[in-house]
């Protein structure tokens, strides 16, 4: 009996051990609050004891995970989205609408474009001058546009209409297309009555893509910075300030009828001179303190030149075409010749994409008159 232990003496010792470790956990809990490491990090591998560092402060900040490819990325890999009956259109055409009007600049290098190409457009008894522009508009907006021809029982071309590329959709089987606006039941046209002029895309083949798509943050960016010039300008924020008397020669009366002349000058009227008069007054005693500076440190104008660059850049429309005056005192260089590269390196290409539409219907109902300019002499060049 004497070599074994008792079991009440084991029972014991178990709760000896227990008491111990709750103990020990307890202590070291205890170091790390006060900031001091615990006793198994000060045992270096050399046996020697560590200098305790002192408590603190720490902030880490981490970014949310980013995946290798984002939301957009991703959409890039999948096909235009088949409903059963037509493809939707890889980006919102409704969104491409909103946005024609987001900035001065885009929507008006769109219908510099599209003017250009309709007054060198011969109209003739199949295609008129209005129909053109119409699908011009929509070429130059969505990248898609879509004649409608209009035939005889005998399946002669009578007339091409515009038909709303907003509204269009490319059906499941060659050669249908669908009006879907919504609001009334679809309307699938007829085999072969519509054709598909697109620009082209790099990633699906369904539908057009504007080539200006990369200048739209530039142009919603733009129309952010004038709702919020508009917003400052209408709040009245311009015109605050901190009338600052100290004066002490200013007595009760004097400062009621201050304050009267500054209520009275708000309104239609307003920003009218203030006269005071203070003898022997102090130098500082009356201070104005603006609120606001006037000059609104918000990089408005910055904005609104850098926003137009991109966007005319995207068009590839010379500004001094645009009607906008230069900043600088070199100007934008002469009209003239930057009109004559424009023609040849924008318009011409664009009057080409447009003959897809005699390729189709096998007779020529698309034809161009050469751009030319007229001088002041009545020259053309």
């Amino acid at each position: 009996m004497g070599l074994h232990a008792r079991p009440g003496q084991r029972a014991f010792r178990r709760l000896k051990r227990k008491q111990s470790i709750l103990y020990g956990d307890l202590m070291r809990n205890k170091r790390q609050q006060r900031g001091k490491p615990p006793v198994e990090a000060l045992n270096t591998g050399t046996g020697k004891q560590a200098a305790a560092s002192p408590a603190g402060f720490e902030a880490f900040s981490f970014g949310d995970p980013t995946p290798v490819l984002d939301s957009a990325e991703v959409l890039d890999c999948f096909e235009c989205w088949l409903n059963g009956k037509w493809y939707e259109p890889p980006l919102s055409f409704a969104g491409l609408a909103k946005s024609f009007n987001a900035s001065v600049h885009h929507s008006s290098a769109i219908y510099f474009k599209a003017n250009i190409l309709t007054d060198t457009f011969v109209p003739n008894k199949y295609l008129s001058r209005e129909a053109f522009k119409r699908l011009a508009l929509d070429f130059l907006t969505f990248g898609n546009a879509y004649p409608e021809r209009r035939t005889s029982r005998s399946g002669l071309t009578l007339q091409i209409n515009h038909s709303l590329a907003k509204y269009m959709r490319r059906g499941r089987e060659p050669d249908s297309y669908f009006f879907v606006n919504g609001s009334t039941p679809e309307y699938e046209f007829p085999r072969g009555s519509i054709f598909q002029l697109m620009e082209p895309d790099i990633n699906q083949e369904m539908y057009g893509i504007p080539q200006y798509l990369s200048a739209l943050q530039s142009a919603w960016l733009n129309e952010a910075a004038t709702l919020f010039r508009r917003k400052y300008y209408k709040n009245g924020s311009h015109a605050g300030f901190v009338f600052y008397m100290t004066d002490a020669k200013a007595n009760n009366d004097d400062v009621m009828k201050i304050r009267k002349a500054i209520h009275e000058s708000k309104g239609p009227g307003n920003f009218r001179n203030l006269f005071m008069y203070s003898p022997g007054g102090n130098k500082d005693g009356i201070q104005i303190l603006p609120v606001s500076d006037v000059a609104a440190k918000d990089e408005f104008f910055n904005i609104k030149g850098v926003t137009r660059d991109d966007v005319l850049a995207a068009h590839r429309v010379p500004p001094q075409l645009m009607g906008i005056m230069p900043s600088n005192a070199g100007g934008f260089g002469a009209v003239e010749p930057a009109a004559r590269v424009f023609a040849r390196n924008e318009l011409v290409p664009l009057q080409t994409q447009f003959l897809a539409i005699n390729d189709w219907l096998g007779q020529e109902v698309v034809r161009f008159n050469k751009y030319e300019l007229i001088t002041g002499e009545g020259n053309k060049q």
